[in-house]
């Protein structure tokens, strides 16, 4: 496996990946996460387009093709200013977001996730109460649970850090 930033050609089969995981989130208990039309092709174009959009390539059969997709990039998110609890740490980091997989493959978000921590040891991510797989992921991972935010939408999320 390997990451890479992913580029406007990439956009048919991210597209296709994030709407398997709204579908994956439904069936599985968390339909509100990111309803019908999370993310809406603007802002995939846009993460596209800032360089913070990363696809995870894997190799089957003597082809590669997109595994995974997720946003990051070192920053401070602002729904993660006011929060329902306390932060490991206060120093920079990196934010994680719209991690998603593609049907049919095994270990490529802990791949991503590990990715990510590679390139800045202090990352926060959120999710949605409902999404016991990710949480179950983070924990195994060695993210903290670390209260909730209120995004500016009004949804609540779970937010989570994994600091050195």
């Amino acid at each position: 496996m390997q990451i890479r930033k992913a580029t406007m050609n990439d956009l048919p089969d991210i597209l296709a990946i994030y709407a398997y995981a709204r579908e994956y989130m439904k069936e599985h208990g968390n339909p509100d996460q990111w309803k019908d039309n999370y993310p809406p092709l603007e802002l995939t174009t846009q993460d596209i387009r800032s360089g913070c959009l990363h696809v995870c390539i894997i190799r089957a059969n003597d082809r590669e093709r997109i595994g995974g997709v997720f946003y990051f990039h070192p920053e401070e998110d602002p729904d993660y200013l006011n929060i329902d609890g306390s932060w490991l740490n206060s120093c920079p980091y990196a934010v994680v977001h719209r991690v998603a997989t593609a049907p049919d493959t095994k270990g490529i978000a802990t791949f991503c996730l590990n990715w990510a921590y590679e390139q800045f040891p202090n990352i926060k991510i959120d999710t949605h109460d409902d999404n016991i797989p990710m949480q179950h992921l983070l924990a195994k991972l060695g993210f903290t649970c670390c209260g909730h935010t209120t995004l500016k939408s009004g949804d609540s999320r779970l937010i989570y850090q994994k600091a050195e």
